[in-house]
C-alpha cells in the first residue's frame, strides 16, 4: 500500500477542516486494509426483525442440538440481533414423530431431524435410509460434493417443497451402530434379534432383510425396552449410545459398515419464504458450509464416547464386520432398494438413480474407492 502523507494542520480542532478530512482519509485507509486482510464486515441485513424456534431430536449437548444453537448464534450476529432463532432440545416439544410435524404445521419454524424420522412427512427422502448407499470414507466430504455438485439435494428439495418443508442440507452425524445382547459376527447371528429401529419402513425392511425382527420405537423409550426385556438390540452413532446411556444394557457394540447417520435441517416454507433473499440465502450458505466442520466435529466426538463407553463399562466388546460379512449383508440390503420405489412413491426412482450417481460423482472427484 502506498503511504499517505498527511501535514499537520496549524491548529487542532473538532472543527477544523483540514482535521476533518485527515480523519476522513484515516477512516477510508482503515475500511480498505480490513477489506484486503480479509476479515469479513458485518451483514448489511435490512429485513424485519425475526423470532423463530428449531425443535432438534436430540438432547442438549449432542449434536443435532450442538449445531442449531452454532446456526442460532450465527444468524442473531449476521443480523446484528434481528433474527432470533430459540433451540428446544429433545422432549421439550414432544417426541421425534411430533416435532416434524409441528415444523410441517408451522408451530415451529425448523426441526433438526434425521431421515428416517422424516420420511413420514417426505416419504421419497427414505432413500437416505437404504444400506450400503454411502462410501466408507470422507462422508462428510461426499455430502459437500454433492450440496455444491450434485443434482440429489434440488430433487430432493422439490419433495421436501411439496410437503410445506425447505431442507438446508444433509448432515453426518457418524457411522450407525448396532448394540445387541449377543455377539453378531455374520447374518445367521442376526436372526430373530429383537431391533429397535427408526420410523421409517425403509429402515425396517433394511432389517428384516438381514434376518432381525426391527421395530421402531421412540428415542425415549429405547432404554427402558432394552433393559426390560422388550427388544433386544438397537441402531445409533456412538455419542447417542453413549448420552442416552444405552451401553449400560447391553453387551456388544457392532458396526455393519452400511448406514450413516444423516440429519437434515428443514425449515417450514411458508416461513422460509417470508424471509428476505439475503437470510434466505445466508441459512442455506451456513448449514452447507457447516458440513464438513460439523462433521469432523462428531468424528471426533464420537471417538471420544467410544472411549469413555469402554472404560465405565470394560466388559463391552467393540466389533467391525469383517468383509466376507459386509459382502453378505450388502447383498441382502441389496434386495430391498426395489422395495423403496413402491414405498417411496411418485418420483422415488428418480430419487434412487439421481443420489446413486451423485455418490459415485463424488467418489471419483474425491479418489474414493
Amino acid at each position: 500500500m502506498t503511504a499517505v502523507k498527511v501535514r499537520k494542520p496549524a491548529q487542532s480542532g473538532a472543527n477544523n477542516p483540514k482535521e476533518e478530512d485527515v480523519k476522513k482519509i484515516l477512516v477510508l485507509l482503515m475500511a480498505a486494509m480490513i477489506l484486503s486482510s480479509g476479515i469479513a464486515l458485518a451483514s448489511a441485513y435490512t429485513g424485519p426483525t425475526v423470532m423463530a424456534r428449531i425443535a432438534s431430536e436430540e438432547i442438549e449437548g449432542d449434536f443435532m442440538t450442538v449445531w442449531a444453537n452454532k446456526f442460532a448464534d450465527h444468524m442473531k450476529e449476521w443480523s446484528d440481533g434481528k433474527i432470533v432463532f430459540e433451540v428446544y432440545p429433545y422432549g421439550t416439544l414432544g417426541a421425534t414423530g411430533d416435532i416434524n410435524e409441528l415444523a410441517q404445521l408451522g408451530v415451529v419454524q425448523c426441526v433438526f431431524s434425521d431421515y428416517a424420522w422424516i420420511s413420514a412427512f417426505v416419504p421419497q427422502a427414505q432413500v437416505l435410509a437404504l444400506n450400503y448407499i454411502f462410501p466408507t470414507e470422507k462422508v462428510p466430504q461426499t455430502l459437500d460434493w454433492m450440496m455444491k455438485n450434485g443434482k440429489f439435494m434440488p430433487l430432493m428439495e422439490k419433495h421436501f417443497n411439496k410437503n410445506g418443508l425447505v431442507p438446508a442440507s444433509i448432515m453426518f452425524e457418524g457411522w450407525q451402530w448396532m448394540t445387541t445382547k449377543d455377539e453378531v459376527k455374520s447374518l445367521a447371528d442376526l436372526k430373530g434379534t429383537k431391533l429397535r429401529v427408526m420410523g421409517s419402513k425403509l429402515l425396517v425392511e433394511d432389517y428384516k432383510s438381514y434376518g432381525a425382527s426391527p421395530t421402531p420405537m421412540s428415542y425415549g423409550e429405547v432404554y427402558s425396552g432394552l433393559q426390560m426385556g422388550l427388544i433386544d438390540g438397537q441402531v445409533n452413532p456412538l455419542f447417542a449410545i453413549y448420552s442416552m446411556k444405552f451401553f449400560e444394557v447391553q453387551n456388544y457394540v457392532t458396526q455393519l459398515k452400511s448406514e450413516p447417520f444423516l440429519g437434515i435441517p428443514a425449515f417450514n416454507k411458508d416461513f422460509f419464504d417470508g424471509l428476505t433473499p439475503e437470510a434466505q440465502k445466508e441459512i442455506i450458505r451456513w448449514w452447507q458450509d457447516a458440513i464438513i466442520p460439523a462433521g469432523e466435529w462428531i468424528i471426533a466426538r464420537n471417538a471420544s464416547d467410544g472411549e469413555k463407553m469402554k472404560k465405565e463399562k470394560p466388559s463391552l466388546k467393540f466389533h467391525t464386520l469383517d468383509d466376507a460379512a459386509v459382502a453378505d449383508f450388502k447383498a441382502k440390503a441389496a434386495t430391498v432398494y426395489p422395495k423403496y420405489i413402491e414405498i417411496g412413491g411418485k418420483g422415488s426412482q428418480k430419487m434412487l438413480d439421481t443420489l446413486l450417481d451423485d455418490v459415485a460423482s463424488a467418489s471419483k472427484a474425491l479418489g474414493i474407492k
